[in-house]
């Protein structure tokens, strides 16, 4: 794959810098009259350039569940794009409805987008104060701020140690416990102050960024959702289309990874009478594509991406 230079992102907006954008354009085998499918709108970055490759007969489906989503997706409004207001758990069902399967390829780019980041009454970022939101669809589901006050401590302690990665899980939990039998933590601000005892010195800001990771992936039952889109690629693409996903962070990209190798999220391969491995994709990503270290001094969200690519075999 090939780096991205600087100039290619003078056209980007401020509402959502798209990660390693070149090397998914091209991932994605870009033919004029095909169809094809970015199942993570976001700030609409890879769908706009995705359209500028299409022609007449071309289309773009674009799903994502965030309102504002919704709302930056009309700027792009043409003959060629149709935007889903709908999580990407729901992809077969949806093109379906929309009549468009197959398709020629489909694009995941899992991370938080650079809006939803930027916005402090979204909840999502460790640099601001404002509620403990963090859902992709703000209209729907717990928040990070239910989950806080509601669960069991033993349910926290699961959630801080597998999704967050979190060496100390165990005490984050107990201390959470303790500091809200006094009082409802409600705010970014009163999580951090909650916390203050347990958050290693010199560290803050990766540790911070792990606990909320861990709430915005229960929120948001991101991994469950991952594998369920996961499992409808194989039906929602032609024989020879491509499957182009960007994970953020080690447990998506191990899934990312395992679907991709041997067609399910763990365990080996399965295999038919005669030894042969039955998987219905060929990884053509041995090694994960990161972004160049030029990306990454723009784009600091870059540093942690990475692109696995693989090709539909054929029935």
């Amino acid at each position: 794959m090939s780096t991205t230079p600087n100039n290619e992102y003078q056209n980007d907006t401020a509402y959502h810098r798209p990660v390693m954008l070149r090397e998914c354009l091209e991932a994605l085998d870009l033919q004029p009259g095909g169809r094809y499918v970015d199942v993570t709108f976001g700030g609409g970055g890879h769908s706009a350039r995705i359209l500028e490759h299409l022609s007449g007969e071309g289309h773009l489906y674009s799903f994502d569940q965030d309102a504002d989503a919704e709302r930056e997706a009309e700027k792009l409004a043409r003959p060629q794009f149709t935007f889903i207001r709908a999580n990407f758990r729901d992809l077969y069902t949806e093109l379906q409805q929309h009549g468009a399967l197959p398709v020629d390829s489909l694009l995941a780019d899992l991370g938080v987008s650079s809006h939803q980041f930027d916005t402090p009454e979204r909840g999502f970022s460790t640099r601001f104060d404002g509620p403990l939101d963090m859902r992709m669809n703000a209209e729907d589901g717990p928040t990070a701020a239910d989950i806080i006050n509601e669960y069991p401590e033993g349910d926290l302690h699961r959630i801080f140690g597998m999704y967050g990665e979190v060496t100390n899980a165990r005490t984050l939990a107990q201390t959470v416990a303790a500091a809200r039998r006094g009082q409802t933590i409600s705010t970014i601000a009163g999580l951090k102050k909650a916390i203050a005892s347990c958050t290693p010195r010199g560290k803050e800001n990766k540790y911070l960024a792990q606990v909320f990771q861990a709430l915005r992936i229960e929120a948001n039952d991101e991994m469950k959702a991952l594998q369920e889109m996961l499992e409808q690629t194989a039906q929602v693409l032609r024989p020879g289309g491509r499957l182009v996903v960007m994970s953020y962070h080690s447990l998506e990209d191990r899934l990312v990874k395992n679907f991709m190798a041997k067609g399910k999220f763990f365990g080996e391969a399965e295999k038919d009478l005669f030894g042969h491995t039955n998987t219905p994709f060929e990884v053509l990503t041995r090694k994960p594509v990161e972004a160049s270290a030029d990306e990454v001094a723009l784009n600091s969200r870059a540093r942690s991406a990475k692109l696995r690519i693989a090709i539909r075999r054929p029935e």
